[in-house]
């Protein structure tokens, strides 16, 4: 699960699930048996966390793609394949396409690296290192800088850097060579305006070696140049037809954070380690193979079904999207969705299961009231059809959609999600309520889609105000693109759109979710300013009001 910021809030509560003999029957315990091999797969050190584009992805795509066809389900995804590709972009690499020399010395890549926004460039020159001359590099001790600012809470590292590498261009540098900076990190997916001049870092030993002597003259070749880095996702789409008018979409994500490469780890250290995703979503995983299972032996069935294993996830909903951006089936033939992930934590005392999207069709309430009962499961309604999964994507389509989820844990995005801490039991309960749900629905019309309210950013405590807006996660563009917005919030009463991209708020640049989550801390409610936008490349201005 990409647990955004936010509060849940509960419609009702209710007991619910058609009667079942307390005690496991013959086949409800081949069930779970079932769902704990699938878990136990899944959650393996071999599948090295199934992170998006990875080999142990891989591994459990082709698992789950085993399991659908021993279902009996057809492939639907690209071209009649099983998979449904698509790309996933990883920055930008420097190491193939750049090179510094000092006094004819190669400088191990190791050893410096371009500011990612640096504009690709080829130069020779002899600088001195104290001089700041026009037309050749100059160089820039920002330990020095650091240690100016020591007691300023204000201090922007970025921001004061940027302000030198302008100052230098505008006197005429070429190119400009920082050292003494102990927290110089090369960022690939960093995203911004272009520099107007190469920035080159340089480590301590390098450092230490070539500009000990601020009176020397150094003889520099340097090339600024960079290669697009990207991975390969894949959905896996099975399809049951039935013959029938609608189908019902059956979706959980299957991808995790493999070692926290990609910085989601609740463990804020260089190498937090290997996440298995035990829960989140090997639990939702399994259900969703299992549930296919049950739905190819009912004798009757209303629907057509597909089932959705969605990847990247993680990364901001990007299999989900891209499936509705690309679906394999017409959009107007799915009647709801229903979205599976960490279902495998249901607490034995307070049974609690919440379910989401309550409120996108008038149908679900007498849906559940019809196979209410006491005994497994209480369901704890949250009306919004948006929140940190992926039917989102779907709801974004105007279609209705259900969330199940047994709640956060404090293993949550942690090495410690593993196997043995799920309740397989509680797992095969849920999608005994789903399967019946799913029944229940079958004599009815395709369900009405009503909008809800949207689960917002900002909601955490670092954030007093909202723009209304649903970001785009997927997009690796310059600044943040609208995915969503909600009727009478300050983005709405501005003129913003869904697909606008928000490029500046107040004196403050947009370029990535970083920039603008720090934009949205320095205002307090009632607070106006002006924000800047584009749509189909024309830029707008307009005022906003939190």
């Amino acid at each position: 699960m990409n647990w955004f910021p936010r509060m849940l809030l509960t419609a009702g509560l209710i007991s619910t699930l058609p009667a079942f003999s307390q005690r496991l029957k013959k086949a409800e315990k081949v069930v779970v048996a079932q769902l704990k091999e699938h878990v136990y797969f899944l959650a393996d050190d071999r599948l090295e966390g199934r992170r998006a584009g990875s080999k142990g992805e891989q591994l459990a795509a082709d698992y789950i793609k085993k399991q659908f066809t021993s279902i009996g389900l057809t492939p639907k995804g690209s071209q009649g394949n099983w998979f449904q590709e698509f790309p996933i972009y990883d920055g930008k690499d420097y190491s193939q396409a750049s090179y510094l020399f000092i006094n004819g010395n190669e400088i191990n890549k190791k050893n410096y690296f371009p500011h990612p926004l640096s504009p690709e460039r080829m130069l020779e020159a002899m600088p001195s290192i104290a001089l700041k001359e026009a037309g050749v590099p100059w160089f820039l001790d920002f330990g020095a800088e650091l240690e100016a600012n020591k007691s300023n809470p204000h201090f922007d590292r970025e921001a004061a850097l940027l302000a030198k590498v302008k100052q230098a261009a505008g006197n005429g540098a070429t190119a400009l060579i920082v050292y003494n900076d102990p927290e110089m990190k090369y960022q690939p997916k960093q995203r911004g305006d272009e520099l107007p001049i190469p920035v080159f870092f340089l480590n301590k030993t390098e450092s230490d070696k070539f500009l000990h002597d601020e009176t020397d003259m150094l003889e520099i070749k340097l090339k600024t140049g960079f290669t697009k880095l990207e991975r390969t996702g894949r959905n896996v789409v099975g399809f049951m037809d039935n013959g029938a008018a609608h189908t019902v979409v059956i979706g959980a994500h299957f991808d995790h954070l493999g070692y926290g490469e990609d910085g989601n780890s609740m463990l804020r250290q260089e190498n937090p380690g290997l996440h298995n995703g035990a829960d989140d979503n090997a639990s939702g995983t399994a259900a969703l193979i299992e549930l296919a299972r049950m739905l190819k032996k009912e004798k009757k069935n209303s629907f057509n079904y597909l089932f959705i294993a969605f990847s990247a996830e993680e990364l901001g909903l990007f299999g989900s999207k891209y499936f509705t951006e690309n679906a394999t089936i017409p959009l107007t033939s799915i009647n709801y969705m229903v979205n599976m992930d960490m279902v495998g934590r249901l607490n034995d005392s307070s049974k609690t299961l919440t379910v989401g999207g309550y409120g996108t069709s008038p149908t679900w309430g007498n849906t559940f009231t019809s196979i209410s009962d006491n005994r497994y499961l209480n369901i704890k309604f949250d009306s919004s059809g948006t929140g940190p999964s992926d039917h989102s994507s779907f709801y974004r389509k105007d279609i209705p959609v259900l969330f199940f989820f047994t709640g956060l844990h404090t293993d949550y995005h942690k090495p410690s999600d593993d196997a043995d801490k799920i309740n397989y039991t509680g797992q095969l309960r849920i999608i005994q309520l789903i399967r019946n749900l799913i029944q229940a629905t079958g004599d009815q019309p395709k369900l009405a889609f009503t909008k809800t309210r949207e689960q917002q950013m900002g909601t955490s405590t670092r954030f007093t105000v909202s723009l209304g807006i649903m970001p785009d996660y997927a997009f690796s563009g310059n600044g943040v693109k609208v995915d969503g917005v909600t009727d009478g919030r300050p983005a709405q009463k501005a003129g913003i759109k869904a697909g606008d991209i928000i490029t500046k708020l107040g004196d403050i640049t947009i370029a990535s979710m970083e920039q603008y989550m720090k934009a949205l801390g320095s205002f307090k409610k009632g607070d106006k300013t002006t924000i800047i936008y584009q749509r189909d490349s024309t830029e707008y201005s307009a005022s906003v009001e939190f």
